[in-house]
């Protein structure tokens, strides 16, 4: 396997090269940029370092609020996402939320092994509970890797309803069309996949038990 091995001193050269090339194009293009932000979206995907969220939805930066964690995760008790969804849905009022995933991720891949990852067991847990609450379907999959292709996308599935049960979701969901939409990254082809999860169809679902007003 190629290994790449960084000069950090390359990054600050790097810089320098992109800044010219930007201002080549628009002489403004920093001024504007400073002036503040309003995506339309917010991206939650995994940190995985070849997930490159502006890059695989060919945007410009200002067009995304993005938080990228393992396993893309949408846990109600990471404060961490849970503050970026409460300040990208009320304060940005961005109108769509989206849960992006990918195969040959790492953090699927090692909830799906007995192992001991010491301070990784508790994040890995929630996916476990994935794992859990669709094990028939997933068993009946006798290819590993299509099971674990599979568990790829019912995380995202799971996460996306993890959205719709959060106070700020449903609240906007009242006001304005937002939407929360999952996606899978296939890195082996390049494409951008739509689980076409339905958004109205859960939060329809999910109500008796999770409405809060």
């Amino acid at each position: 396997m190629w290994v790449f091995k960084m000069d950090i001193k390359q990054i600050f050269k790097n810089n320098e090269k992109w800044i010219k090339e930007k201002l080549a194009v628009d002489e403004n293009y920093f001024k504007d940029l400073s002036k503040g932000q309003s995506p339309e979206i917010l991206y939650i995907g995994c940190s995985d370092s070849r997930v490159t969220a502006e890059e695989l939805m060919g945007i410009k930066p200002g067009e995304a609020f993005v938080h990228r964690n393992i396993a893309n995760m949408v846990s109600s008790v990471d404060l961490n996402v849970q503050t970026v969804l409460n300040y990208a849905v009320n304060q940005l009022e961005v109108n769509h939320v989206v849960v992006c995933g990918h195969y040959g991720c790492g953090g699927i891949k090692a909830a799906m092994e007995s192992k001991d990852l010491g301070i990784l067991n508790p994040w890995l847990r929630n996916i476990r509970d994935v794992y859990r609450i669709h094990k028939a379907e997933l068993n009946e999959i006798e290819c590993e890797e299509e099971r674990y292709k599979k568990l790829v996308e019912l995380n995202v599935q799971e996460q996306c309803i993890n959205l719709i049960k959060t106070a700020c979701v449903q609240q906007a969901s009242k006001s304005r069309d937002i939407k929360v939409h999952g996606w899978v990254f296939d890195m082996g082809t390049g494409k951008l996949i739509d689980l076409q999860i339905n958004f109205e169809e859960i939060l329809k679902g999910i109500m008796e038990i999770y409405h809060l007003d």
